[in-house]
Formats: structure tokens, sequence, C-alpha cells
């Protein structure tokens, strides 16, 4: 987690020739050797502040402003701007009893943009687990097994779009470089063959693996199944076999044919079972069922339900852990006991977006209530306030953390996926562990081993940042990027003004281009020189009329591309901040996504933005206040980062 060793004092020291300007072109440093920048904390010259605040003001005001602040050479061959063909997106998945796949925004929309090789080329991630090629969803049981970290995902090998899917299958000794496998399991059966869907792994005592999944059969029925490993000694897990008595569950009375999915990793009992829950829903009520087994075979549905919230809708891809009060380490998903809290997550199947609440879990009854009900699953906390959906856990017991996979989907136009030949991401590899400060929601960090991508680290210290500045981050490249950086608000501003009504809402208060005395301020990535396309990533503090501030976390895609067949959300929400903290943030930026983390990963966004003109050569990194009252000292680190082994 970023921490004050991410921002030490530097050995060599490069001062800048004036406050808020271009920062001096510097040689290239070598590998883990840091390039420092230290910033005077008072300004020089008042009319270069004065005219970048204007610019920038403007330019994220009406969003086709253009501001020159230097002149960059690019390296990108040209390209030939192909004539797009004219397509209707369509509806996928719905039908067959799953959620929407293609992206909501654009259906029905007649797809024009004229994207060209380059522009989609560069969209490809270099750290984060992709296919080689075609179409991919949820992450299917990711597990540890024989030295290996697995990966399963939903796939269909035949095209860029969502369709008969199949389990992908991948391995890493480090979460970072994978070496794909093999299909792990086809559609082969009538019991999925419409779809091998998504499903979770369990580990047995004595060290074997079972799968359960959900197959959608030859009529569309949704049913759970029961696999495992041909050859438990292959570390590898090339083959799988299905259990000949399948399915070993279907829809109980009550439940409809096609609501009926995504089973979990089991748990024990303290009668020594197993037990399992899967999502469903009544009328407009998500449930999550619980049934209970002793060889995954034959089950026994529990009465009642682990958990139902009236008006989420349909439940999929529940998930249920325990977490530690008082330990760092993550738990094995059977641990119970007065020292532990335990997380029901669900993937809402009307809004899109991954729910959570932390509560107590009856194992005698097998049932589960959340710590508020005002927080309760699908009504308050989210693992990700970006895009970011159908999320799967598992416990890794070589390093003793419970690790979070996700689907990052594709938010352009079906046409650009068709053209480019790949759809869609895992987010990277998070931790996950109880906030132990506040109590009240979970922390979320990328795995250690990214930190293994980092080099060439440059190092700006005590940057002041006065009302409306900009400053251009002079770096080698901008389109891999680990950012770390804390923020400080001027005390004596901040005790100065009134309080007022707090009614900010990231999404709905006109992104960065709206200013407050105390915000927005932070980074401006994937920017192109003049501003005609960034993606602010910023804090908004507001104070209130009792004096406490209120601190939000956004992500404004509003003028990240000029294109116009690609999502412009605005993306955000509050985040806790206590006495004596400062705001911290950390931004990985791997080409068309960007993942966002505020104040160690209470509150966390996964954008996907699909720049035309900041990209390769032309992407840069700003630093900005568009306060209209308070100076903010800023100290960051910025690493970039190599590609992994994909």
């Amino acid at each position: 987690m970023a921490s004050s060793s991410d921002l030490e004092n530097p050995n060599t020291i490069a001062s800048l020739p004036y406050s808020y300007a271009p920062l001096p072109d510097r040689e290239q440093p070598t590998a883990d050797e840091p390039t420092v920048v230290l910033h005077p904390k008072k300004t020089a010259i008042f009319l270069v502040c004065a005219f970048l605040s204007v610019a920038f003001l403007v330019t994220l005001m009406a969003g086709n402003g253009h501001v020159v602040i230097k002149n960059l050479t690019t390296n990108v061959a040209p390209s030939t701007v192909e004539t797009p063909t004219k397509t209707t997106p369509m509806s996928r998945g719905v039908d067959k009893g799953v959620s929407e796949k293609s992206f909501r925004a654009f259906l029905g929309a007649d797809n024009s943009y004229p994207w060209n090789s380059n522009m989609l080329g560069w969209q490809r991630p270099a750290f984060h687990f992709r296919p080689e090629k075609n179409w991919m969803n949820d992450p299917n049981g990711p597990v540890f097994y024989k030295g290996w970290y697995h990966l399963f995902y939903q796939y269909h090998p035949d095209a860029p779009v969502w369709g008969k899917i199949v389990w992908g299958h991948a391995v890493s000794k480090d979460l970072v470089n994978w070496q794909h496998l093999p299909i792990a399991m086809e559609t082969d059966q009538w019991y999925d063959e419409q779809g091998v869907w998504t499903g979770s792994v369990t580990i047995l005592p004595d060290g074997q693996l079972v799968v359960l999944y959900t197959g959608s059969t030859n009529e569309s029925v949704q049913v759970q199944n029961l696999a495992y490993p041909a050859d438990p000694s292959d570390p590898l897990l090339i083959k799988w076999v299905k259990y000949p008595g399948n399915p070993v569950l279907v829809p109980p009375p009550g439940i409809d044919l096609k609501d009926f999915r995504d089973p979990t990793t089991a748990w024990k009992t303290p009668e020594g079972k197993w037990r399992i829950t899967i999502g469903s829903k009544v009328n407009k009520t998500g449930i999550s069922l619980v049934y209970d087994t002793e060889d995954f075979k034959t089950f026994e549905l529990l009465d009642g339900v682990l958990h139902a919230v009236p008006g989420t809708g349909m439940w999929e891809c529940v998930d249920f852990y325990p977490i530690s009060k008082q330990d760092e380490n993550g738990l094995d998903t059977s641990v119970d006991g007065p020292g532990v809290k335990h997380i029901v997550k669900a993937s809402m199947d009307d809004d899109r977006n991954d729910y959570y609440a932390i509560g107590t879990y009856d194992a005698y009854k097998g049932k589960w209530k959340p710590d508020n009900p005002a927080l309760d699953v699908g009504i308050g906390l989210r693992y990700d306030y970006g895009i970011y959906y159908a999320s799967k856990t598992f416990y890794d017991q070589n390093k003793q953390r419970r690790v979070l996979w996700s689907w990052i989907k594709e938010t352009d136009a079906e046409a650009s996926d068709i053209s480019k030949g790949w759809a869609s991401l895992m987010g990277v590899p998070r931790t996950i562990l109880l906030d132990k400060k506040t109590q009240t929601n979970i922390i979320q960090w990328p795995v250690e081993e990214i930190n293994s991508l980092r080099t060439n680290v440059t190092v700006f210290k005590n940057l002041e940042l006065e009302a409306g500045s900009l400053v251009p981050l002079n770096l080698p490249a901008a389109s891999q990027l680990d950012i770390v950086a804390e923020f400080e608000l001027d005390e004596r501003t901040v005790l100065r003004l009134n309080g007022g009504e707090v009614a900010y809402e990231c999404a709905k208060n006109g992104g960065a281009g709206t200013r407050g005395a105390l915000g927005p301020f932070g980074f401006s990535v994937l920017a192109h020189e003049g501003l005609i396309e960034h993606t602010p990533v910023y804090f908004y503090v507001a104070k209130g009329v009792d004096g406490n501030l209120k601190t939000f976390f956004c992500a404004d895609q509003s003028r990240s591309s000029t294109a116009t067949d690609v999502d412009k959300s605005i993306y955000g929400n509050i985040v806790p901040v206590l006495k004596g903290e400062k705001l911290s943030m950390r931004i990985l930026v791997d080409h068309s996504i960007v993942e966002s983390f505020a104040q160690e990963g209470r509150t966390c966004i996964t954008s996907r933005v699909y720049p035309t003109k900041a990209i390769y050569n032309n992407a840069q990194l700003f630093l900005f206040n568009n306060a209209t009252a308070a100076t903010v000292t800023a100290s960051v680190s910025v690493w970039q980062m190599k590609s992994a082994k994909i």
C-alpha cells in the first residue's frame, strides 16, 4: 500500500525553473534509479500560472478547448483510416438466461466512428490478463494448486462477442505472467450444451479439487454440475472429467428455470458437511439459496435462504467468505469464530454492479445478516464504482491471503471489438482485508506481485498547486504507469471557509469541470497535450454545515475520447477519510484500462477509456488543482510499468 517509503526524500534533485510550467526535459533514468523533482513552495511567475489555470478551466468545461503546453515528438507510424461498417449492436445473453453481455448504452446504436488499426492496436493492455483472442467474461474457479495459480474464465473461442461459452484456462507462478492452456471444459453434454457457465473450485481436506459449475442445458435450463481433474497429480490440471450423474442440482420449486446459477466455493458446517450458496430471485427480491452436501453429488436444500434483499433483482456470481477482525492475513472459506466477520457479495443483474456487505453468519441456521441494514447487499457498498462485474475471490493458501478477480467489460461498440479481434479484460488481482480503522468497509489493493513490473521511477516532491493550477509531468511515456500520490489541503483555507449543504455526486455534478472551493484536484491520465482528450481521476472535498469534510473520489470519462461510440460516464463515490490522514491515491494506467484506489483501497474505480489522440507517444500525465480557493500540496511517485508475459 501507499506509504511514506513510496514518497521518500530523493537523493538527486532537479529544481523547476518556475512554477506551474512544463517540467524540464531530462535524461531517461535507468531501472531502479529514481528521477526526482523538488517543487519550490513559492510561486515565481504569476502570469504563467494564470494562463494555465484559465486554459485548463476552459478545456475542462468546454471539453473541446485547445491548450498547447509543449511540442511532442511521436514515433507512431501513420495508419490508413478504415471506413467503418455500420452495425446495429444486438442484445446478447438475455434470451439464454444470463445478464446482458452487450454494452447497454449502445444497444440499437448506429456505429460510425472511423477507428483505425493504430487506435485499436493501442487498446490492448500490457499487464492485465486477457484472452489471446475472442471473447472473455466471468472469472471462474481461481485456485492455487501444486505451485501454480489457475484462472478459468468464461470464453467464447469463435468470436470476440458473447456466444456458446466454454471454460478458458491459464496458469501463472506469480499472478502477473500467464501461460494459456487448452480449453478446460467444452459444451459437450446435454446438461451444458448451451454453455459451461460460471462455477467455483473447492479444495478438499486431502488436497483434491472439485468443481461445481452452472450448465445451460439443451433446453436452456440452468443446472449445477460436478467436475474434477482427470489426473490430480498434474499441476497444470489440463484435463477434466464431468461426473456421469450430472446434473447434481436442478432449480427447486418456485425458482425460474433461468434464475439458478453460479455456485460458490464450498465451506464446512459445524456438522462436518459442505455448504454452498447459489444466486437467484423471487419476483424482485434477490436471494441466495443454501445447500448442504457430504459428497458433492447429493444435496439438501436448507429452509429459507442465506440472505435476501427486496428490490435488488437477480443475484449473480454470489460470493461468501470470512474476513478477520484483527489479523492482516486472509482466511480459508471454512474459518469461523468470534474474531471473524463474513462478507456476502452479489453481482446485480439489474444494474451490472458488484455489491458487498459486512455481517454476521450463523453457521447452525445457515443465515447471515448485515451489520448495517442501510448498507445491505445491493443497496450499499460496492467493490468498485466503475466498470467491475462478476467478481470472484479465492483463498490463496500459498501466501495466506484472499484474492479478488473481476471481469472488466468493454464499453465501446461491438464493431470495434470485432475489428480488434478480442473483448474484455480481468482487473488486476486484488487482496481483500477488513479496514481495521473504520471496521465498516473492506480494503482492496493490487497484489504485491504487480510491483515487480515497476521500473524507472520519477518522484515529484512537495508540488504546491495553487487554485486553478495545471502541471504537465514530464515522463518518458504515459500509457503504462503506476502512480502513487499524497495530497494535503491548505488548512488555513479549510478553516476559513463556511460550510454548506453537501449534495455533491461524482456522476451528477459535471465532473472535473465543476469547481468548488476545495476541489477537484488530482491527475489527468491518458491526456493529449491540448487536453482534447484526458481522463481526470480526482478528489473533491466539501465542507458541511457542521464543519466536517466529506471527500469524494471520482473518475471523469466524459472527455476521455473524441470517439462517439464509447462510454463517457463519470464514476465515483464518497471515500472515508479519518482525522489526521492525508489524502492518497494510486492509479494503474494500462492503455485502455485505468484502475484507481483511494485511501489505500477504501474506494476503487475501474475505467475503460478509448482515446483516439492520447495514445502511444502522444499520451501524457497532468497534475491539476481546479479548486477555486484551496492550495494543494502533492507528493508523487510515478513508475513506468513493464509488460507482463501473457
